[in-house]
C-alpha cells in the first residue's frame, strides 16, 4: 500500500486510545508541575550549599556624629594612615630620573629629528627593569595611546616619561586634596577649598607680592572660580575628581613659574594682577565704601550701558544683603560676563532673562528685554531698530528646536549664547554686533595703512 494512503487513513481515524492528544491546557498543567519540581529542588540545592545567601551583606557605614569624638578620631587616623600608603607608592624624583635613564638607554634608531623613540619591546624591558612601581605604566594599553604614525611601530620617549609625570603629579595633587576633605566622601566644600588655596598661597611665587591683609579676598576670588564653573546646582561642594579634570588648578599651579609673563598673569584669573584688577574695580564701584554694592553702583560696570531691566533682574534672582551686593555676588557676576560662551555663564544670564520662570525665552521675554535696550538708544540719541528684526536675527542664529521658544540647551548647542545675551542686556554689546561688518572694514583699513608705513 502507498504511504500516502497509510497516512491519509491514520489522520482520518479519531484517536481514542490510550496516546489520546493531550489538550493545550492540560501540557500548560505538565509544564508549571514539573517547572515547580525542578524548581524546588534547585533553590533546596543551593539554599543547603551557600548559607551566606540568608543575609545581605552589610553596605552603609554611616559617618560618626559630632559628638561622637574618637570615632572621629579614628576616621582621621585611618584616613592618614591610607593616603600616606597611597602617597608611598608614588614615584619619587630618584625613580623618576632612573626610569628616564632606562627609557634613554633602550631606545630604538633611527631618531625623529631630535626626539627620541622607542619600540614595543625594549619598552617591555624597561617595565621589567624600572620596578614594581612603574609596572601600571607599561601596559599594552598605554603604548597603544601614545602610539601614533610611527612607520616603525615606536612610541616617543618624551611623550611617555610626560606622561607618567602627568599621572604622578595627578595622583599628588588628588592625595593632597584628600588632606581638605574633612568628610571624607571624596568632595571639597568650599571652606575646604579656601583652606587648601590658603596654605598654597606661600608656594607660589607670582604671589609674593600680595599683602597678607589681601589674602582672604585673593582665596574667595580663587575659590569662586572653581565654585561658580564645577557647582552648577549650587550644592556647596565640589567632587575632587571635576577638580582635577578641569584646567583651574593647572592655572593656579601655574603660579610657581617665577618667569611667566605678562600676557600669561593678565589672562589667568588666580594671578595677582587678575585679583588686583577685579577686587579694585569692586572698590571703585562702591560709591558710598560701606562694602556693598546697590543697583545704581553696580550700572556703572564695565562700560555703564548695561540695562537698567537686566540689572533689576540680577538683583532679583541674586543673593543680596538689604538690596546690596556682596563681593562673592559680584564675583558670580563678573564670572558670567567675563565667559559668556562657557554654558555655566549663559546658565547663569539665562536664569535672568527667564522672567516667567518656564525654562524658555519666548518673544515676550526678549521684547522685554530689548524694549530697554531701544530706550537706551533714544537716549543717546540712536534711531531704535525695529524688535523684529532683532527677533529673526536671534532666532535664525539659535536654530531652536522649537521655532516659537529658546531653551538654554539650544543657546549652548548655538554657539552664539555670547552674542544673543550681548543684544539683549548691553547697549554698547549690541551697537558692536549691529555695526559688526563696518568695525571689520575699519580694522582692515587700519592694517592695510600700517603695513604701508
Amino acid at each position: 500500500m502507498d504511504w500516502k494512503e497509510v497516512l491519509r487513513r491514520r489522520l482520518a481515524t479519531p484517536n481514542t486510545g490510550p496516546n489520546k492528544k493531550k489538550s493545550e491546557q492540560e501540557l500548560k498543567d505538565e509544564e508549571m508541575d514539573l517547572f515547580t519540581k525542578y524548581y524546588s529542588e534547585w533553590k533546596g540545592g543551593r539554599k543547603n550549599t551557600n548559607e551566606f545567601y540568608k543575609t545581605i551583606p552589610r553596605f552603609y557605614y554611616r559617618l560618626p556624629a559630632e559628638d561622637e569624638v574618637l570615632l572621629q578620631k579614628l576616621r582621621e587616623e585611618s584616613r592618614a594612615v591610607f593616603l600616606q600608603r597611597k602617597s608611598r607608592e608614588l614615584l619619587d624624583n630618584e625613580e623618576l630620573q632612573n626610569l628616564w635613564f632606562l627609557l634613554d638607554k633602550h631606545q630604538t634608531p633611527p631618531m625623529i629629528g631630535e626626539e627620541a623613540m622607542i619600540n614595543y619591546e625594549n619598552f617591555l624591558k624597561v617595565g621589567e627593569k624600572a620596578g614594581p612601581k612603574c609596572k601600571q605604566f607599561f601596559t599594552a594599553k598605554v603604548f597603544a595611546k601614545l602610539l601614533h604614525t610611527d612607520s616603525y611601530g615606536r612610541i616617543s620617549i618624551m611623550q611617555f616619561f610626560n606622561y607618567v609625570m602627568r599621572k604622578v603629579w595627578l595622583h599628588q595633587t588628588r592625595i593632597g586634596l584628600s588632606l581638605y576633605d574633612v568628610a571624607g566622601q571624596g568632595y571639597l566644600r568650599e571652606s575646604d577649598l579656601e583652606n587648601y588655596i590658603l596654605e598654597l598661597i606661600p608656594t607660589l611665587p607670582q604671589l609674593d607680592g600680595l599683602e597678607k591683609s589681601f589674602y582672604s579676598f585673593y582665596v574667595c576670588t580663587a575659590v569662586r572660580k572653581f565654585f561658580f564653573f564645577l557647582d552648577p546646582l549650587r550644592t556647596g561642594k565640589i567632587k575632587i575628581q571635576d577638580i582635577l579634570a578641569c584646567s583651574f588648578l593647572d592655572d593656579l599651579l601655574e603660579l610657581r613659574d617665577e618667569e611667566l609673563s605678562k600676557e600669561s598673569q593678565e589672562t589667568n584669573w588666580f594671578s595677582a594682577p587678575s585679583a588686583l584688577r577685579v577686587y579694585g574695580q569692586y572698590l571703585n564701584l562702591d560709591k558710598d565704601h560701606n562694602g556693598m554694592l546697590s543697583k545704581e553702583e553696580l550700572s556703572r560696570y564695565g562700560t555703564a550701558t548695561m540695562t537698567n531691566v537686566f540689572l533689576d533682574r540680577v538683583f532679583q534672582e541674586c543673593l543680596t544683603y538689604d538690596g546690596e551686593m556682596d563681593y562673592k555676588t559680584y564675583l558670580d557676576f563678573v564670572l558670567a560676563l567675563e565667559n559668556r560662551k562657557e554654558p555655566a555663564a549663559l546658565q547663569y544670564i539665562f536664569k535672568l532673562l527667564d522672567i516667567e520662570n518656564k525654562g524658555y525665552l519666548n518673544v515676550f521675554s526678549l521684547n522685554y528685554f530689548f524694549r530697554a535696550i531701544q530706550e537706551l538708544m533714544k537716549i543717546h540719541g540712536q534711531d531704535p531698530v525695529s524688535f523684529q528684526d532683532v527677533k529673526d536675527e536671534i532666532f535664525d542664529m539659535v536654530k531652536p528646536k522649537d521655532p516659537l521658544k529658546i531653551s538654554l540647551q539650544d543657546l549652548i548647542n548655538s554657539n552664539q549664547g555670547d552674542t544673543v545675551t550681548t543684544i539683549l542686556i548691553d547697549l554698547n554689546g549690541f551697537w558692536t554686533y549691529e555695526n559688526r561688518e563696518a568695525l571689520v572694514a575699519n580694522d582692515n583699513e587700519n592694517s592695510a595703512e600700517l603695513d604701508d608705513t
